[in-house]
């Protein structure tokens, strides 16, 4: 078995090595590339995503999957070599279902895609757009048919981001969470003025916000020996090895929280691809378990510890050392309060913790639609449009601020945003536990100390990277599945309280 296992790891540690050098190119065509570069890249990355796809659905790895399975029985089933296995034999079974045509279209499509999306936001103009998301979006349907699904083309989507999850489940978790936030922000519209936003209505200087976020990542632990951080049109987080994670983000003058809370957000995607297990390296258990999980890890650290009254008693004052004239006078209860100002608003990554979820209910939803060729993509600027007035009571002046402000359908990535929602939920699971275990948590946070945290996900979640399908890893870590009611309670506590409902 050893041998075969050697064999097995050689193979897929070049099979990442192509996976990975085509994320490079991605990472550069959001960050520095030249415009013009567009069509070339979409052609580079293309053949990238080609070749790895053929060298990983080849005849020898199927025959070493088979000769291991034959021979695994005694493995213990959380070893590196059974999770190796296992995993393998999942997405090997999974990949082999797609045409290596459909893969290269895929990859040409959504890198092309991403450039004539930043064209089309950056203009408002959506029809600029609307060929690139048809082809972009037929060929997700035919990923979709290809991979086979019971009910829902959309499950086989989902499952890439999500394993597991059917979309019956997804729009359970939605209802339940719905009939929970609804009345919530029924309740704060009445109280509107009970929290002031205003002090975030001046400018910021750009570079002292960059070199603020710099200095709260380091204390985060997001290693800048082993990463950076670079600007890009829509923040994301991607990573070449545990030694080599790249952040972005994006500074307004005038939008205070987009950035420092952006960064919050993308090293916590960052932290936990520092955390795998290094002897996971160039496998296919360097990654984390799924989507979900990831975002649980993001939004754990933007939300639940960036937005906390405790984070804040912290660093406060060090933000009064960057703009004294902007926040002279400020209290911390003051800046908290305002941070966490509930106000429906038409972009996600800017949307506060209440209302959320209601940019993903819509995105979901109209997923959904598409998928099952219940809606044209020429409407799509006006169904969104109108699902945004439905759930938030605002209606985008254009298409920048409605269905062209994500990255995702550009890249493909559709089946991806529910995620988000579940990463919420699992969030409070995960923090909930943390802190039973270790009770001095909210106290470190207020020092400015994240280890205790930090240190608990490495052990619990980080290192494991995927060896386990999120169902197994929140099973084994939270003694069940995913669930609402810790969110919910705890979303409804936070805000009753900072609107004295």
């Amino acid at each position: 078995m050893d041998v075969q296992i050697r064999q097995l790891r050689a193979r897929l540690a070049e099979i990442n090595d192509l996976r990975k050098a085509a994320a490079v190119l991605n990472w550069d065509m959001q960050t520095y590339m030249p415009a013009a570069g567009a069509e070339s890249r979409a052609e580079q990355v293309s053949t990238l995503g080609k070749t790895a796809h053929q060298w990983f659905v080849a005849d020898e790895i199927g025959q070493l999957l088979e000769e291991l399975e034959a021979r695994s029985g005694d493995l213990d089933y959380d070893s590196l070599e059974a999770s190796l296995v296992r995993v393998t034999r999942r997405e090997y079974d999974r990949a082999r279902k797609l045409p290596t045509a459909l893969v290269a279209d895929l990859a040409q499509a959504t890198s092309l895609g991403h450039s004539l999306w930043q064209q089309a936001r950056a203009r408002s103009d959506f029809a600029r757009f609307e060929p690139q998301l048809e082809k972009i979006v037929d060929l997700a349907l035919q990923k979709a048919e290809a991979l086979g699904y019971d009910e829902n083309p959309y499950d086989a989507l989902l499952d890439e981001f999500e394993p597991g999850m059917k979309t019956a489940q997804v729009a359970a978790l939605f209802e339940e969470m719905r009939a929970g936030l609804v009345p919530l922000v029924e309740a704060i519209s009445d109280r509107v003025a009970a929290v002031d936003g205003s002090l975030f209505d001046q400018g910021f200087d750009r570079d002292k916000q960059w070199e603020f976020g710099i200095e709260v990542l380091t204390a985060l632990g997001f290693d800048f020996d082993r990463g950076r951080q670079d600007i890009a049109a829509h923040p994301f987080t991607t990573s070449f090895s545990t030694n080599d994670v790249r952040l972005t983000t994006r500074v307004y003058p005038h939008q205070f929280k987009t950035a420092i809370f952006g960064s919050i957000h993308e090293s916590g995607h960052g932290m936990y691809n520092q955390g795998f297990d290094p002897t996971l390296n160039r496998t296919l258990l360097s990654s984390g378990a799924s989507l979900g999980v990831h975002e649980s890890q993001s939004r754990l650290w933007e939300n639940i510890v960036g937005r906390s009254r405790g984070f804040w008693i912290h660093w406060l004052p060090r933000l009064k050392h960057y703009f004294p004239i902007q926040l002279d006078g400020i209290s911390v209860e003051h800046f908290y309060r305002a941070i966490n100002r509930v106000h429906p608003s038409f972009i996600r990554v800017e949307a506060d913790e209440v209302t959320y979820n209601l940019h993903i209910f819509l995105r979901f939803e109209i997923e959904n639609l598409m998928i099952q060729g219940q809606v044209k993509i020429a409407d799509l600027p006006e169904l969104w449009n109108d699902r945004m007035e439905e759930y938030l009571g605002i209606r985008p002046a254009d298409a920048a601020q409605g269905v062209l402000q994500d990255v995702h359908w550009s890249h493909g990535l559709i089946g991806y945003f529910p995620t988000y929602a579940l990463g919420n939920l699992l969030s409070v699971q995960l923090y909930n536990l943390a802190v039973a275990d270790r009770p001095e948590i909210p106290a470190s946070i207020k020092a400015g100390e994240y280890s205790p945290l930090l240190d608990w996900m490495r052990d619990h979640i980080h290192v494991h990277g995927r060896k386990y399908t999120p169902v197994e890893l929140i099973e084994r870590e939270t003694g069940g599945p995913i669930r609402t009611g810790p969110f919910l309670e705890y979303i409804q506590t936070k805000y009753s309280e900072i609107y004295d409902l």
